[in-house]
Order: structure tokens, then sequence, then C-alpha cells
């Protein structure tokens, strides 16, 4: 067509019709994600836990506010975690109790959270299974953090150790484990569990341990009542559990009669007119975005690096008219514990890999995958480059006429390779220093701003990049052009089959860049979209949409303020827990971003 033989595109050029019709296609096709076709209703793959009924019986309401009331008034009397407390109570009702300390020092202050040089202690307590030898286990965690004390949640963790401890057909053991400092606490007891060390923590070795651990419910309560349970799925790098054990959640919820959420938003009742589908695309959005983050979004997230599935469950005591006590959150949690202690092996016949616009209705790898390939298939450019640089290779040099050595060509070729290693070697090397900065630089720069290391290389300019950019053919930032768009296609395809959020969300707007820059353009314009499709404009793009969806709008201060703070926890959850995100902009993306200046200021 018109479009690929005409003699106005300038080389190199990507054909516009073909791409743009993909980067749409792309994008059409994420956004149908929550509609009928494409979403499909969850059902129970698990046999085990899908045939048997379960009469709950837990009654222990009273019983639970009281340890609650207990549990707060002496936490408020020492000022942190009451570990004689815990202690004497778990032992009072029937179980083998263990404690652990830990510390940490953080390789920088956490200024949201105040702190800096972190200990604290893990109390837990293993109800041993009369039914079984110790080969398997079932975890019940209540995280506890300086600020939020989620009193009821242990209030209610030690009820039901009193309940489950009079029953006789548990053939798991089961661990109620109460941590310290939120989720620090929670990874230095798995840590110490599996007897590794993946974050440099420092912990006594644990004295009591159960089985292997197949599930984990980790809850967090605020208040007696609760009008809602909100339910938590995304854990640390975008993994997700089992989707069973979010259909089992949903099972008891809804045998209860309990008010079940995701991302905060109420399921659509109607998904046959256009309301249901597009209040799910907004929760399919939230739920993108928190994917995308690489945050543990609860206690769980940390779990599930070690094969064990997990979900956080949040009570939330609202507005609205219909309150549930803890006994119907109890009878919930005993009904999810009852039908885990019946299975066989580890979760695994159903989806480890999804999209949620509700809770129940999920959008497998098979059908979203399409929607990242459609936006990769826009760098095939790369391609087209290769062809244009076999056949400048193989005709007579026309753009190089005066600086190329004439006519012998194999020379001109290596002399291409040789004047592409300087920008790589400089773009990577940038992106080193960004990784190393915000550490080393720590001491000078957190006495005097917050998160300067942070923000100084989220937005380190590209200034070096240029360096060496020497005087060269077309067939130069060509060359340089098809390296680049090869890179940051094999990063984005590799990222969007791990955490497909991520991978989307970087290839909707690194793309579209990517493929339009070159020096014979307009470089103004140019430069203005690489600017606006860095991955720290991407970040800042994605917390105003965040807040935005939440119905909770940021002021343009309020969302610098946010994005800083971001920065910097993005940097402290690579150190504490291993979050993979900041290491890949670093990395990967930071350094190819830099290529694409490169090929812009080629000549």
């Amino acid at each position: 067509g018109p479009g690929l033989s005409s003699p106005v595109r300038c080389p190199g050029c990507p054909d516009s019709r073909a791409s743009v019709l993909s980067y749409v296609a792309g994008i059409a096709w994420f956004l149908a994600l929550a509609f009928p076709p494409l979403t499909q209703r969850t059902y129970m793959s698990e046999n085990a836990m899908g045939s048997t009924m379960v009469e709950e019986q837990f009654a222990g309401g009273e019983r639970a506010r009281g340890f609650a009331r207990d549990f707060a008034a002496h936490r408020r009397k020492t000022g942190a975690l009451p570990v004689a407390w815990l202690e004497r109570t778990m032992r009072s009702v029937g179980l083998e109790v263990y404690t652990q300390s830990f510390s940490r020092k953080l390789p920088f202050p956490d200024e949201t959270r105040e702190r800096y040089m972190v200990a604290g202690t893990n109390v837990y307590g293993i109800l041993r299974a009369p039914r079984a030898a110790s080969t398997e286990s079932l975890v019940l965690t209540v995280p506890c953090g300086p600020d939020s004390t989620n009193s009821q949640a242990v209030g209610l963790l030690l009820a039901l150790a009193a309940h489950f401890r009079g029953q006789i057909y548990w053939a798991k053991d089961i661990i109620f484990l109460v941590t310290e400092q939120d989720l620090l606490g929670t990874e230095a007891w798995l840590e110490a569990y599996h007897d590794t060390n993946v974050t440099g923590m420092q912990s006594s070795p644990l004295q009591g341990r159960a089985g292997a651990i197949q599930a984990a419910l980790a809850l967090e309560l605020s208040s007696d009542v609760v009008t809602s349970l909100d339910v938590a799925v995304e854990g640390l790098n975008g993994q997700l559990p089992n989707l069973d054990l979010l259909n089992l959640f949903q099972t008891f919820c809804q045998k209860g009669g309990l008010l079940c959420t995701l991302q905060g938003k109420l399921q659509p009742q109607d998904w046959t007119s256009v309301d249901g589908p597009l209040q799910g695309l907004q929760t399919l959005l939230l739920m993108t975005l928190q994917q995308a983050s690489g945050r543990p979004h609860g206690a769980h997230g940390l779990f599930l690096r070690y094969r064990v599935e997990a979900l956080t469950i949040r009570g939330i005591n609202s507005f609205r008219q219909y309150k549930y006590d803890l006994v119907a959150v109890g009878k919930a949690l005993e009904g999810m514990f009852r039908k885990l202690n019946h299975l066989l092996e580890r979760l695994h016949q159903s989806f480890f890999f999804y999209v949620l616009p509700a809770l129940s209705r999920f959008v497998s790898i098979g059908l979203y995958m399409p929607a990242a390939g459609f936006l990769l298939l826009v760098l095939d450019h790369a391609l087209e480059l290769w062809m244009q640089l076999h056949e400048a290779g193989a005709g007579p040099q026309e753009a190089g006429g005066a600086s190329g050595p004439g006519p012998p060509l194999p020379p001109a070729q290596s002399v291409g390779l040789a004047s592409l290693v300087a920008p790589l070697l400089i773009s990577q090397a940038m992106g080193l220093a960004l990784y190393v900065l915000p550490v080393l630089g720590q001491h000078v720069a957190t006495q005097h701003f917050p998160v300067a290391e942070a923000e100084a290389g989220g937005l380190a300019p590209p200034l070096s990049c240029r360096v060496m950019s020497a005087q060269a053919p077309d067939r130069g930032w060509m060359a340089l052009k098809l390296v680049a768009l090869i890179y940051l296609a094999l990063q984005l395809a590799c990222v969007a089959l791990t955490n497909f959020s991520l991978g989307f969300l970087l290839a909707a707007t690194m793309v579209p860049a990517a493929a339009l820059t070159h020096p014979c353009g307009p470089r103004p314009l140019y430069a203005t979209l690489l600017v606006l499709t860095s991955p720290a404009a991407t970040l800042l793009g994605c917390l105003f949409l965040w807040r935005e969806l939440q119905e909770a709008p940021l002021s343009l201060a309020e969302g610098w303020q946010l994005f800083l703070a971001a920065l910097a926890q993005g940097v402290l959850d690579h150190h504490t827990y291993g979050a993979l995100l900041f290491p890949l902009l670093a990395l990967g993306l930071y350094p190819c971003w830099l290529l694409f200046w490169n090929v812009l200021f080629w000549k």
C-alpha cells in the first residue's frame, strides 16, 4: 500500500496505519475484558472443597470481644505487643505457644511510618491435629502494626483457637500467628519457618514447627461489627493466590449472608446491561493498578512467595445499614478452615493467572494476554528496520557517503556496531547508578530531604546519554533503534507473562513513543512524548488514576507528595521484602528509555 512504499516516509519510521490499528486493538481488548463474552463466572475446581457440606458451630462472639478488650488494654499499658499476655492466653485455650524475636535495620528511614531500626516479637500457637501426623498445616494470622491495633482480629483469633481446640476432626495442624511491625514481622516468621534468609532479617530460630503450610488467611478487623468483608488478593510482585481460595471465601460469605467486596467495590448484579460491566471495569482497573505496583496488599502477599495460597480478609465498618457481629465473621472463617482441612493436595486445579472485574467473575490468562500481544505487535517495526538495514548494507550507502569510508561495506558495518557500544554502555551505567544511588546517598540526603534520593532517581534527566553519538549515516541510528526496540519488547513480554498488569501498563505508555521516535521529524514533539511516557511519569499518572477510581481525587500538590512517597516506598519494598519493580525500572526500562533519547538526538 501507499503507506509502506511512500517515497516521503523517512527511513526507519513505522508504518503508521498498521501500528495505530494494533495499538487501538490492544487497548480495546483490555477494556472489553469486563464485558460478558470475555469475563466468565467463577466456579470451584477442587473436588475436595466443593463436595462437602459443613455446618459451622462457632458461637464465641462474646468471648472474642472479651479477648479483644483485654488485648487492647494490655497493649495500651505496655505500648507494644503484649507478648506475655498473649502467651498466657494462648496456653489457657490449649495451644503449644512459642515466640520469635526479630530486628531489621532499614536501608534508609521509612518516612511514612517513622521507623528506621525495627524490632519486635511474633507470638504463635500451634493446635496439633488429633487425626494425623504433623505433615501439613494451615495458618490464621493477624498482623499488628504500630498504628493499627487490630485488637478485634486478635480477639477473634483467640476465640476461634478455643473453639477449634474442642473439635476432633482436624487432619492438619493449625497455626495461630500474631505478628508485630506489620509485614516485617510476617516476613521474619516466614523466613525462619522455611529456614531461609532472603532479606537480611535478624531473627531468633523458631522453637516449634508444624507441617508444610497448605493455605493461610490473614485477618484485619477495625471494630466489633462489620458491614462488609473486603478481600485482598494481590501479593508480592503481582503474585496471585489460586482462584479456588477466593471462590471458597465467596461461597461462605454467600452462605452466611455477608456482604463481600473486592477493591472496596460491591459486585454488580446485572451483567446483561452496560452498567454492570462498566462497574466491573472500575474494579478491574483498580486491581490492575494494585497488581502492577508489585506491593503485597496485606500479610497474605508474603506467603505466596513460599507457594502457600493465601488471602487477606478485612472487616469494613461503613455507613451501610446491615451490620454483622464477630460470630458471623467467625463462622465464615470456621467454614473456610474446615473445607481447607479436607484438602488432599495443594490447591492447583484452578487458575493462578487471572484478573477480576468482580468477585464472581474472572478473566483467565488465555483471554487477557491478547491485549498485551496487540500492544507489543507495534514493536514489530523492528523487523521493518532490520529489512531496511539489510537493504542499506547490500546497496550503496546513500546517507553516509561523506562520513563513511566509501565502497568497502564490511568495515562500515563494524563501525556501525562499534558506535552502538557507547550509548548501550552509558545507558546501562546510568541505570546502575540509579539503582545504587538511594542507599548510598541516604545518610546525606535524608538529613535534608525526606525522599530526595528516590526523587532524584525517578526523574534523572537524560542528559549524559547523548555522549559519543557520533556523526553516522542513517543506518547508525536505525541499528541503535533496532537494538532498543528488541530490548524493550523482550522486557515487556517477560514482565507481561508474570505480572500482566505491570506489563500492560508499561506497554500502553512506552510503546507509542518507542515506535515513533526517530531523528528526522518534529524533535520537540518526540522529546515531549518520551518525557510523558517515562516510567516516572507513568507512575505519577497511575497514582492520579488510582485515587480517581477510589473516588478520592488528588490535588496536584497531594499527587506530587504521594508520588515521592511511592518512590521511596518502592525502594524500601525492594530492600525489605524483595519487590522487583524498582530494579526492573532502574536496571531494565530506564536504560532502554535512554536509548530512545540517543536515537532522537543521533544527528
